[in-house]
C-alpha cells in the first residue's frame, strides 16, 4: 500500500510539474480571439488527395438517375438560407444525399455568420442531364458547387475554407467563378476517420504476452517509451475512440529491413525523424518513404530506427485510440503516439492530465473494482473529453496545428 501511494504521488507531482512548464504563459486568464481561419488559394484542395481516393470522398459508384433504384437515397434541400440556381427548374440541385445536405446546411449558418446578409448559393447539385465529367459524384448528389448570394468572388477563398470546416470531405477552389465541394457515400466504408488503430493491432504485455488492442483492459501493462527512448511498461487507462462494427481507411505505414506494418488513421500521429530518441511527431498522412520511425529491436528491449518504405491505404475492421499513461504505445512493434487530429504530441498529454490524475486516484482507492473499469473505458464512440479538448483546440490553434480532416471521429 505504501509503494502505491508513492507511486500515485509521483505522478500526481509530474503532473503539476507538466502544467507549470507547459502552462499557458504570459495572458493567462484573458479571453482568447477566435482562431484565424486562412481562406484557400486559387486551385487549392483539401485534403491534399485526389477526389476519388478514400482519403477524400472516395470512388465513384454509379449514376443516379431518376428511374433509378438508388434514387431514393437522395433527398431534397428545402434550406431557405440557401439559395439555389436550379437553371434547369426541375429541382435537381436541390436533391442530394444526406451527407452532403448536412454538411450544406451548416456551411450555410457559418456563411451568414461570416458575412450578414450574405447566403450561401449552389448552382450545381445532382445532375441528371450528363452535364459534367465522366463520373463526376454530381451525378450521384454527392457534389455541389457553390458561391456566395453576392456573387463576390473576393469571398471564394474564405468560402472555401468555411467548407472545410463545415465537414466536406473534400473541397477544391476549383474556378473562379465557384467552389467545388463533395462527400463521402452514405455507406462508404471511408466515411468515418479519426485516430483510431484496427481491432487486429497488437500491442506487447509486461508478462510477455501480446493482445490485440480491442481486447486491452484498463490496467494491463503494456510496452511504451519514455521521452529518451527507453522502453518500459506502463498502464493502459482507456480508449478515447472505440467503434467495433465499423470498417475505416488506415494509412499502412511500412518499413524496410527489418520490416514492420503499422496501421493507423489518416490524423493519428506517429514519431518520426532522424535521431535515435523519438522527438518529432507528424500526421500518419504525412508519412513519406524516406522518413524514419521507431521500432523494438529484437528483444523488445530499446528503440532503433527503421526508414518507411512506402505508405498505402487499406480497408480495416474496427476502430480503436487507446491511451497510456505515458501517452504512447508499442503497437505492432512500431512507437506511436496516443493522440490525434492535433499535431503536437507535448501539448495532448499535458491537455489529458487530468484523466491520468482521475485514473491515479482511482487505482489507488479501487484497484479491483468493477465501477472503476466501467467509469473509464470508452464503450462506444468518442470520449466525451477528448470532443471537449477538440472544440477548445478548434478555437485557440492555428489551422496548421490540426488535421484538416478535423475530428471525423463520427461513430453514428
Amino acid at each position: 500500500m505504501q509503494t502505491r501511494i508513492v507511486l500515485v504521488g509521483l505522478i500526481c507531482c509530474s503532473l503539476v510539474s507538466s502544467v507549470k512548464a507547459c502552462g499557458p504563459g504570459r495572458g493567462y486568464g484573458r479571453r482568447r480571439h477566435p482562431r484565424k481561419l486562412t481562406p484557400l488559394a486559387y486551385k487549392q484542395y483539401i485534403p491534399n488527395v485526389a477526389e476519388k481516393t478514400l482519403g477524400a470522398s472516395g470512388r465513384y459508384e454509379g449514376k443516379i438517375t431518376r428511374n433509378s433504384e438508388r434514387f431514393k437515397e437522395l433527398t431534397p434541400n428545402y434550406n431557405p438560407d440557401i439559395i439555389f440556381k436550379d437553371e434547369e427548374n426541375t429541382g435537381a440541385d436541390r436533391l442530394m444525399t444526406q451527407r452532403c445536405k448536412d454538411k450544406l446546411n451548416s456551411l450555410a449558418i457559418s456563411v451568414m455568420n461570416q458575412w450578414p446578409g450574405v447566403k450561401l448559393r449552389v448552382t450545381e447539385g445532382w445532375d441528371e442531364d450528363g452535364h459534367h465529367s465522366e463520373e463526376s459524384l454530381h451525378y450521384e448528389g454527392r457534389a455541389v458547387d457553390i458561391t456566395t448570394s453576392d456573387r463576390d468572388r473576393s469571398k471564394y477563398g474564405m468560402l472555401a475554407r468555411l467548407a472545410v470546416e463545415a465537414g466536406f470531405d473534400w473541397v477544391y477552389y476549383e474556378s473562379k467563378a465557384h467552389i467545388h465541394c463533395s462527400v463521402k457515400a452514405e455507406n462508404s466504408v471511408a466515411a468515418k476517420s479519426g485516430g483510431c488503430f484496427p481491432a487486429s493491432a497488437q500491442v506487447s504485455l509486461e508478462n510477455g504476452g501480446t493482445k490485440s488492442v480491442k481486447d486491452l483492459k484498463p490496467g494491463d501493462r503494456v510496452l511504451v517509451a519514455d521521452g529518451e527512448g527507453n522502453v518500459l511498461y506502463s498502464d493502459f487507462i482507456m480508449f478515447l475512440d472505440r467503434v467495433e462494427a465499423v470498417q475505416k481507411v488506415f494509412y499502412v505505414i511500412e518499413t524496410r529491413e527489418p520490416r514492420k506494418r503499422l496501421s493507423l488513421t489518416a490524423a493519428h500521429l506517429l514519431f518520426v525523424g532522424q535521431e535515435s530518441s523519438p522527438g518529432q511527431v507528424l500526421f500518419a498522412s504525412k508519412v513519406r518513404p524516406g522518413h524514419q520511425v521507431y521500432i523494438t529491436d529484437g528483444d523488445g528491449r530499446r528503440l532503433q530506427p527503421a526508414t518507411v518504405e512506402k505508405v498505402y491505404l487499406e480497408e480495416m475492421a474496427g476502430a480503436y485510440a487507446p491511451l497510456t499513461v505515458q501517452g504512447n504505445l508499442v503497437i505492432n512493434q512500431v512507437l506511436a503516439s496516443c493522440y490525434a487530429v492535433i499535431e503536437d504530441h507535448a501539448l495532448a498529454h499535458w491537455a489529458f492530465a487530468p484523466i491520468r490524475m482521475t485514473y491515479a486516484v482511482k487505482s489507488l482507492f479501487s484497484p479491483n473494482d468493477p465501477l472503476m473499469v466501467n467509469s473509464t473505458v470508452q464503450e462506444n464512440g468518442v470520449h466525451w473529453y477528448s470532443s471537449v479538448l477538440y472544440q477548445i483546440g478548434r478555437w485557440v490553434l492555428d489551422d496548421a496545428a490540426i488535421h484538416p480532416l478535423g475530428m471525423t471521429w463520427d461513430s453514428s
